[in-house]
């Protein structure tokens, strides 16, 4: 990781002092000026920056685990006290643009970046430290020919949206008229507007027009002549990626990635199995490609795996994964409605009628009585059933349903008690029975998984890494990329059929501290993980006004006062200060009255004049309230709470006692453990300054929620230099944006001016107010961001974290570091060898380089705040238009102060 120092004044009070120096705030109007700038930082400083790892595991030397930049500050301008006017925000925006876009340094030895590119921080060397080992990594090289790559625009008249159609098309088109027209080219089609060629064709513009028999096999007739459907393809070219930018950007010789060009080539790779499997994003699914099972509710799983061609530091490669889809089952629609209602001699309920109705919207189905196979897509269902169900034909009589299909088609309805499957409009509905319809396969469910099914499924998938590593290959070879003539003939593509090996350290795992009373004061910990047998929390918290309410009624009535007991003993055995009594007794509440005893216990206590530390809830027996509760707690009476599960509860498990500790004691402002090195302060660029710690993540909204925002949140440090202690903030943002909103806002008030606010301003005066320093520096861990997405998070986020350091002091610009965390990834790494016991758990997994995720926890603490509001366990899974996802968010209810000052979301 590479560092650049801050061009801003460094003061006097901000260096390390002793500790009876005055603690340095943020100046703002009205108050004394700072004292006189110091050095800036000068030049660039190596290292690898946190110099510290959470867990011990294998790291390959050879591929990125994180992508990294470093902004250098602003020129600072002169020092003065005032926060900064408008006109000197908006010159910091253009110094900031300016200084991340940045350009190719004056060095002659570094390559050339694109004017339009943001260079990211070139990797300063490999890996040194721990043991070396070698992975094997679920890639396979790629060797590329030389070819001519041209891309040309496809336009098809009338227009398509179904790829499938799409490629029928083309394929129609190559089939005609390769030989001729297209030059003996054998075309890549990605299936929409666009299809590449190893050569140009021999034309720049050409108009086609290619006829596709109807779908519709039945026989035709003098009276009914067979169909045919014509379509108009015009083929322009576009223009023409050039392997030599890939080439030399693979040598590190030009900084831009070619995505153009890297395209091209995923298209060939993927032409052959988009004909033959299901395509859902980057996977391949089909039934074809493994066992497929039931998750339930008329839902399955197919197996498939992921493809998709990467660029590496070690060339070109094609990354294959295994993995798992989930489709509707392809059974009749009253199969899957005896999934809800196993009765259907009887009219459904409303109840189960609307659960049936969401749970078929969407869905494509066809009639089985008929021959052809003409698929029709579900709207709804009838409010009435089929026996009472009429409709005036095209000859203006009414006529009822079953009357309908009794005399056209001579079918004796079954179950006239069901309503019908509604299609079509709602001005002209079309009406099907449910016994004739069935389920078209390949239909991916979209919606929302309730418990059985996700548990169903990891059942189902889960692998022991010897296993996965031997699907892959066997994917692979069954894919036999080398002889697809597209591939290897056409295009001068060859897959190697192995994976490929990595050079990997076994990084040593951190010393953690305890504190000095008990028996381990300090401990090394294996495989990424410990317990807390013979130690004692470094910093025990206190807890003096608690109590105990329980919701669940299968318990028995001693149990909830047995586990608070034992649980407060483990805390005070543990290291904390733990009250042994409550401040009202404890007590059990009706389930379905969950809000009403929450604000009862708060009354009983403040009515006492305290306010409650911490309250302990063992949850109903049923699913689904953990949200709601949180919510009440956390945003509406300020109250810090502890949920626990009747079932461990009723344990009385002293390993459960000892794991809840632990999650009360942070909550209540206590510290677990603590680094060694940095308690000792030899955590370079981290300790050796006052540094804060930023983690920012941004969750989207589960499949099914259509209706749910994504939902930011940012945490950092607040305490130096352990940092152990993350204050955390969140925020509702439009759906599916993943540049963080937030981060810096200003607005124009008529009585005060402009005003600053947002997420990063309000946790730099946080870490101010905790540690009585600024910070020196700033380390600022994002998740979630793909590649595609870089440029643009860094240049606004960045933007917004200088912004917002201004916004505090003039001339405030701490150096700051932003790394991009990638976890969300499909490549695996299995050892070399898999007898090798040292790089590997129990289980054949490499150890673990776990990331914090705390800003990923606060992010889905704060979805349940709005979980009630807006899911009602079901969803149409529809796709929605760019205007339903801009309409106006809808904040988040606001967590209370006492509860933000504490790891809440733990």
């Amino acid at each position: 990781m590479s560092r650049r120092g801050g061009g801003g004044r460094r003061p006097d009070s901000c260096s390390d002092q002793p500790a009876q120096a005055p603690a340095p705030s943020f100046q703002r109007g009205g108050g004394e000026a700072a004292g006189p700038p110091g050095r800036g930082h000068q030049g660039q400083r190596g290292g690898t920056g946190g110099g510290s790892h959470s867990g011990s595991g294998a790291a390959p030397s050879s591929s990125h685990a994180a992508s990294t930049s470093t902004a250098q500050a602003p020129s600072s301008p002169s020092v003065s006290a005032s926060a900064p006017s408008s006109s000197s925000v908006s010159t910091l925006v253009d110094e900031t643009e300016q200084k991340l876009t940045l350009a190719a340094p004056a060095a002659a030895t570094l390559p050339p970046s694109s004017s339009q590119a943001m260079r990211l921080p070139v990797r300063p060397g490999l890996g040194t430290v721990g043991r070396k080992c070698v992975v094997r990594a679920n890639h396979f090289m790629v060797q590329l020919a030389e070819r001519d790559i041209h891309h040309y625009d496809v336009s098809i008249t009338p227009e398509v949206t179904s790829k499938k159609i799409n490629r029928q098309i083309i394929s129609q088109l190559i089939n005609l008229y390769r030989l001729t027209h297209l030059g003996e080219r054998m075309p890549a089609y990605d299936g929409m507007k666009s299809i590449y060629t190893a050569g140009p064709l021999p034309f720049e513009s050409k108009e086609f027009i290619i006829t596709l028999p109807d779908s519709d096999p039945r026989p035709s007739s003098s009276t009914r002549p067979r169909r045919e459907r014509q379509f108009r393809v015009v083929i322009r070219l576009a223009s023409k990626p050039d392997l030599y930018t890939l080439q030399q950007f693979l040598l590190r010789r030009h900084f831009e990635a070619p995505y153009e060009v890297i395209q091209v080539l995923d298209v060939v790779l993927r032409a052959a199995p988009s004909e033959k499997h299901t395509v859902v994003g980057r996977s391949f699914f089909s039934t074809d490609l493994g066992p497929m099972g039931q998750l339930g509710d008329g839902v399955e799983y197919w197996r498939g795996y992921f493809q998709s061609l990467r660029p590496t530091q070690m060339g070109l490669s094609l990354n294959i994964d295994v993995s798992a889809c989930s489709f509707y089952e392809p059974i009749l629609v009253t199969e899957f409605v005896q999934k809800y209602c196993r009765d259907l001699s009887h009219p459904l309920s409303d109840e189960v009628r609307l659960k049936v109705e969401e749970a078929l919207k969407g869905i494509k189905v066809v009639l089985t009585h008929v021959e052809y196979n003409r698929s029709y897509k579900i709207t709804g269902i009838s409010s009435q059933p089929m026996s009472q169900l009429m409709f005036i034909d095209d000859n203006g009589t009414r006529m009822s349903v079953i009357q309908y299909f009794l005399e056209k088609s001579n079918i004796a309805l079954q179950f006239t008690s069901l309503p019908a499957v509604l299609a079509g409009s709602e001005a002209r509905p079309i009406y099907l029975p449910m016994e004739l319809s069935r389920i078209v396969a390949g239909q991916r469910y979209t919606k929302r998984f309730n418990e059985r099914q996700v548990t169903a499924l990891l059942r189902a998938t889960c692998q022991r890494p010897r296993e996965r590593e031997e699907n892959i290959r066997m994917m692979t070879r069954a894919n036999a990329y080398n002889d697809d003539t597209l591939v290897n003939r056409e295009f001068g593509i060859q897959v190697a059929d192995v994976l490929t090996l990595v050079d990997a350290r076994i990084l040593p795992a951190p010393m953690l501290k305890y504190h000095e009373s008990g028996r381990e004061a300090s401990v090394n910990p294996g495989f990424g993980q410990w317990n807390m047998i013979n130690k004692k929390m470094f910093n025990g918290g206190r807890v003096e006004v608690w109590t105990c309410v329980n919701f669940s009624t299968d318990l028995d009535p001693d149990v909830p006062f047995q586990f608070c007991q034992g649980l407060v003993d483990v805390c005070n055995s543990k290291g904390m200060v733990f009250n042994p009594r409550p401040v009202i007794p404890i007590s059990s509440s009706n389930p379905n009255q969950i809000e009403k005893a929450l604000v009862d216990v708060h009354n009983r206590t403040t009515q006492q004049g305290k306010q409650l530390q911490l309250l302990i809830i063992i949850l109903p027996d049923d699913k689904g309230s953990y949200g709601r509760i949180k919510r009440v707690c956390e945003t509406e009476l300020g109250i810090v709470s502890q949920c626990c599960q009747p079932k461990q509860a009723s344990k009385l498990s002293m390993q459960y006692f000892e794991n809840v500790a632990l999650k009360i004691n942070v909550k209540v402002g206590g510290r677990n453990t603590v680094l060694v090195d940095a308690v000792q302060k030899r955590i370079p660029l981290v300790t050796d300054r006052p540094t804060i710690i930023f983690g920012a993540d941004v969750t989207h909204p589960q499949r099914g929620e259509d209706s749910s925002p994504s939902i930011a949140a940012v945490v950092a440090s607040m305490d130096w230099p352990e940092v152990t202690k993350y204050r955390g903030l969140v925020s509702a943002q439009a759906r599916h944006e993943e540049i963080i909103q937030d981060l810096y806002k200003s607005i124009q008030d008529p009585q005060r001016g402009l005003v600053h606010g947002g997420m990063i301003r309000e946790l730099l005066i946080a870490f101010n107010r905790s540690t009585n320093r600024k910070p020196e520096s700033i380390i600022f861990y994002r998740d979630g961001v793909s590649e595609g997405q870089f440029s643009q998070v860094l240049l606004h986020e960045m933007n917004a974290i200088r912004l917002a350091c201004a916004s505090l002091e003039e001339g405030y610009a701490p150096p700051v570091t932003f790394v991009v965390v990638q976890k969300r990834h499909h490549t695996r790494l299995f050892p070399a060898d898999h007898n090798r016991r040292d790089l590997t758990d129990r289980s054949g997994n490499i150890l673990p380089v776990p990331p914090a995720y705390y800003a990923h926890l606060a992010a889905f603490r704060a979805r349940y705040y709005i979980e009630d509001e807006t899911s009602a366990g079901g969803s149409t899974g529809g796709s929605r238009s760019t205007a339903d996802r801009n309409l106006a968010i809808r904040p988040l209810p606001v967590i209370k102060d006492n509860v933000k000052d504490v790891m809440f979301y733990c």
